[in-house]
């Protein structure tokens, strides 16, 4: 069984995170929500009219998943829109949960570290439980942590590249440097196989998207993701053998028959 998740006081039994952009229709997101287990779904918030009370209908929608809803900035690029954003989040959602996104490069949607740090502190300082989509630097990680972070989420890879993990020594790093803070993989995961592999790094957990909303049969890819970061966990815990340059053979020599 896999052990449970804690974020900021809250216990979760998946380590699985997915985000509800992209999907062919809700059903098919509903499908995949359910197959998933995800004890978290993400949702970017968008500006309605209040008057008109757009978008409700889907609000009310992921509320009804049953999944704890983590609300996300995505598409801001400065400091300013991603905290107005946040703020609306609460309002809309009734939680003080956020995912912040601060984007600074538009090809690669990068974030830009130094926004980031300053909404980080900004958000925290209002009440804020920050979630920030940042990169696997240790220094950023480090003004993160001070602002008053007690959850990072270093990409992968870029957003929707599905490339996996770009920087396993990086990772790695930041794995050694902040045993005690749960850290998340966030963006680039295309594969189950590369969610296991952040697994066995010893991260927290994974967030996901794109792999699932845009596969064949999302509901089956969320299943496969959900299987995949259990096992990876199980095999992290597990404390797997080091590699080796030589073959080792699995069965004793001492003893073997001598044949003339």
């Amino acid at each position: 069984m896999i052990d449970p998740l804690d974020f900021y006081g809250t216990r979760l039994s998946s380590r699985l995170l997915l985000g509800t952009a992209q999907y062919p229709s809700p059903a098919i997101l509903a499908e995949a929500v359910r197959g998933s287990g995800a004890g978290i779904v993400t949702v970017s918030l968008r500006r309605e009219s209040g008057a008109l009370r757009s978008g409700q209908d889907f609000w009310q929608f992921i509320r009804g998943l049953g999944a704890r809803i983590l609300p996300n900035t995505a598409g801001c690029h400065s400091v300013k829109e991603a905290v107005t954003t946040a703020q609306m989040a609460r309002e809309v959602f009734g939680i003080g949960w956020i995912k912040l996104e601060v984007i600074g490069e538009a090809d690669t949607l990068q974030p830009d570290v130094f926004g980031l740090v300053e909404a980080a502190r900004i958000l925290s300082a209002d009440g804020f439980e920050v979630f920030p989509y940042t990169t696997e630097d240790l220094v950023v990680a480090e003004r993160l942590v001070e602002a008053g972070c007690r959850v990072l989420m270093p990409w992968g890879a870029p957003i929707g590249s599905g490339r996996g993990l770009n920087n396993v020594f990086g990772l790695r790093a930041m794995r050694a440097h902040f045993p005690g803070i749960p850290l998340v993989v966030d963006a680039g995961i295309g594969t189950p196989s590369q969610a296991a592999a952040a697994m066995e790094l010893g991260y927290d957990a994974v967030l996901l998207n794109t792999a699932v909303a845009k596969a064949g049969d999302p509901a089956l890819m969320a299943r496969a993701f959900a299987m995949a970061i259990e096992a990876g966990r199980l095999a992290f815990r597990a404390d797997p053998m080091e590699p080796r340059d030589m073959a080792v053979p699995s069965t004793p020599v001492l003893g073997k028959a001598l044949l003339a």
